[in-house]
C-alpha cells in the first residue's frame, strides 16, 4: 500500500523551551531555581539543571544557541519543517518542562507548570490550527492540579500532561479521583512521557545511557496496571492516557499478563480487590494510548490490542525523530498494513483525541511562499 496521501499527524513532537522562559517570568525569590536545561549525566541518565548551576561559559553558549532555539518554536518555521517533512499536524509536548515533577516545592512547581502552560499556548495554540499543544499539571496537591486542569482548558490547550510514575502519588491512589474527574469532564487525554516522575538512573556503567532508555518505557505497563486494577479505568470510562515516546509493543503484553493473573487470582478469595466487571485488558484497549516512531512488533499485534492504542509520531526536533525522513519510515513500516489500519495510526485516532478540527489537518501543509 502507498502510504504517502495519508495525512499524517505527529502524536510526539516537541518545543525547544527558551533557556530563560522561567527565569524571566518567576518571582525574584524563586529564579535562582528556575529549570534551565538538561543534560546526559555523566552515570547514564539525565538531569534537570537549574541556573544556580550554570556557570558562565554555559550561559554564553546557551545565548549563542538560542537563536536556533526559538526558531524551532516559531510557527512559519515549524509549517515549513513540517511541509518538507510531509506532516499535516502535531501534537506538542515540551522538552525542558518534563522534569517539571523533580522539584520538591510545590509552589515553585505550580509557577513554572503556569508559565509553560501560558507560554506554550501564545506560542503555538492560539496560532496555528495544526498544532494542539499539552499543557503541564501541577500534581503537588490535588486541589492544585484540578485548577490548572480547569484553567488549561479553559484556555484551550489540546491535552494535559502528568509524570510517567505518579508523584507524589502511585496512580492507584484515591487521591487522583478529583483529577480523574475532572479530567473526564474536560475531555481532556492524559499524556504521560517517558522519562517523567522518576530518576532515570537505573544502571551505571557501559551502556547505560540506552539501557535506562529501556528501563523508563517499562514505567508505562506499570503505570497502566494500576489504573486497571485499581479500577480507575472502569468508574472513569471518559478517562484517556496517551504513554509517549514508550512505544506500544508492551500494550499486548500487558494485557495478556494483566488478564492471566486477574483470572488465576480470582480463583483465591480476597486477592483480587477490586473486582472488575471485564478483565484488564478490556479497559486498557478502550482507554490506554502509546506513541512510537519504530515498532514493528507493536504494529504486529494489532490482532490483539486494535489500532486504536497505537499513535505515530516524528518525536521533531529531537535527534532520534524521524525528520526528515517520516514518509521513507511510515512506508517502510506501514506499506503492509490496510489502508483503514494505517489511516487510524497515522492520524485518525490522534485527531479525535486531541480535537484537531479535522477540516485544517485533512491536506499537507502548503509550501512557503516564496
Amino acid at each position: 500500500m502507498d502510504t504517502s496521501r495519508i495525512p499524517l499527524i505527529s502524536a510526539d513532537s516537541h518545543v525547544s523551551e527558551p533557556r530563560s522562559l522561567w527565569w524571566d517570568a518567576l518571582p525574584a525569590s524563586m529564579r535562582d531555581r528556575a529549570p534551565a536545561r538538561i543534560r546526559p549525566s555523566e552515570e547514564g541518565a539525565w538531569e534537570l539543571r537549574r541556573h544556580e548551576d550554570t556557570d558562565l561559559t554555559q550561559r554564553q553558549r546557551d545565548a549563542a544557541e538560542e537563536s536556533a532555539r526559538n526558531q524551532q518554536n516559531d510557527v512559519g518555521y515549524r509549517l515549513q519543517v513540517m511541509h518538507e517533512d510531509g506532516i499535516s499536524g502535531e501534537c506538542v509536548f515540551p522538552t525542558i518542562g518534563l522534569y517539571v515533577w523533580d522539584m520538591d516545592d510545590a509552589a515553585l512547581g505550580e509557577a513554572c507548570c503556569q508559565i509553560y502552560n501560558d507560554w506554550i499556548y501564545d506560542t503555538l495554540e492560539k496560532t496555528s490550527p495544526r498544532h494542539r499543544c499539552a499543557g503541564l499539571i501541577p500534581t503537588w496537591d490535588t486541589d492544585m492540579a484540578v485548577a490548572e486542569l480547569r484553567r488549561i482548558a479553559a484556555l484551550g490547550l489540546g491535552a494535559a500532561m502528568l509524570p510517567l510514575r505518579g508523584v507524589p502519588w502511585e496512580y492507584n491512589s484515591p487521591n487522583w479521583t478529583p483529577l480523574w474527574e475532572a479530567a473526564e469532564e474536560t475531555g481532556l487525554p492524559l499524556v504521560l512521557h517517558q522519562g517523567s516522575g522518576h530518576d532515570m538512573l537505573f544502571y551505571r556503567g557501559p551502556g547505560a545511557a540506552v539501557a535506562n532508555l529501556l528501563a523508563t518505557q517499562s514505567m508505562a505497563p506499570r503505570s497502566v496496571a494500576l489504573l486497571a486494577t485499581s479500577g480507575t479505568l472502569e468508574r472513569h470510562p471518559g478517562l484517556r492516557f496517551v504513554f509517549v515516546e514508550t512505544n506500544t509493543a508492551w500494550i499486548s503484553w500487558a494485557m495478556d499478563t494483566l488478564d492471566s493473573y486477574y483470572d488465576a487470582f480470582l480463583a483465591n478469595p480476597g486477592w483480587v480487590r477490586p473486582e472488575l466487571a471485564e478483565k484488564p485488558s478490556h479497559y486498557i484497549r478502550r482507554q490506554v494510548h502509546g506513541t512510537f516512531q519504530w515498532d514493528p512488533t507493536g504494529l504486529n499485534n494489532i490482532g490483539r490490542t486494535g489500532t486504536g492504542p497505537l499513535l505515530w509520531g516524528s518525536d521533531y526536533p529531537h535527534s532520534e525523530g524521524t525528520y526528515p525522513n517520516s514518509r521513507a519510515v511510515v512506508q517502510e513500516q506501514f506499506g503492509s498494513l490496510s489502508e483503514a489500519d494505517a489511516t487510524a495510526i497515522l492520524g485518525g485516532t490522534a485527531v479525535r483525541l486531541f480535537g484537531f478540527d479535522p477540516a485544517a489537518v485533512a491536506t499537507p501543509v502548503p509550501a512557503p511562499a516564496a
